[in-house]
């Protein structure tokens, strides 16, 4: 209970800033929200995209998921949740960047590298999600399959980031804005280890810092 307790009291300090001391954002944002940012994040605790990147409430359209995947495009008959959520984002809310955020230290990614090794434990959702990044795992084990772990680890949890930004582009109407120059997609990649923010350039095929350090 005391972890409830004290986030009652974080909503209180939320409160009071938003709709006590200054309620001039809200009485904007009830009026309907534009963000012109979606971040598609991992559901791990230490990686919040808001914090992160000190995001304001209305700033961010974010969907979290294990190992921030993005699944290829398939208009059928089944609960797309990740897809759905594209579809409003990009349709509806124009927003105008798509940042792909993944992070180290991933247990998404952790057990992706370690399905085959595994058989024996099976899961009900997670080893059928995680494998929507399964040529990311194979190109880490082609390249780096005689080096430790924790750096094959770091390569697909990177790789991965890949995979998800060319699912986007399988989104018809995802392509279309690309294209046109009205939707810009970015990977990103926090390493929580170092405090290191790292941006995917085409151009070096490498991931490079966002911003210096601090210390």
């Amino acid at each position: 209970m005391h972890d409830i307790a004290r986030f009652i009291k974080g909503f209180q300090s939320f409160q009071k800033r938003f709709f006590c001391d200054d309620s001039s954002l809200y009485d904007i944002l009830k009026g309907g929200q534009k963000p012109r940012t979606l971040v598609i994040a991992c559901i791990d605790s230490r990686v919040d995209p808001a914090i992160l990147t000190g995001s304001q409430p209305g700033e961010l359209l974010v969907v979290r998921n294990v190992a921030n995947l993005v699944p290829p495009y398939e208009p059928d008959a089944g609960l797309h949740g990740v897809s759905a959520a594209l579809e409003h984002g990009v349709t509806r809310l124009e927003v105008e960047h798509i940042i792909v955020l993944g992070h180290a230290c991933c247990g998404g990614i952790q057990t992706l590298m370690t399905l085959q090794e595994h058989q024996d434990q099976k899961t009900e959702f997670l080893g059928n999600w995680v494998r929507i990044a399964d040529r990311a795992r194979l190109q880490t084990l082609t390249d780096l399959g005689d080096k430790p772990t924790d750096l094959q680890q770091q390569a697909c949890e990177q790789a991965a980031i890949l995979v998800s930004l060319e699912n986007l582009l399988t989104f018809p109407w995802v392509k279309q804005r690309v294209e046109a120059g009205t939707l810009f997609l970015h990977g990103w990649y926090f390493d929580l280890r170092t405090g290191d923010l790292m941006s995917y350039l085409p151009e070096s095929g490498a991931f490079e810092p966002l911003a210096p350090r601090c210390w």
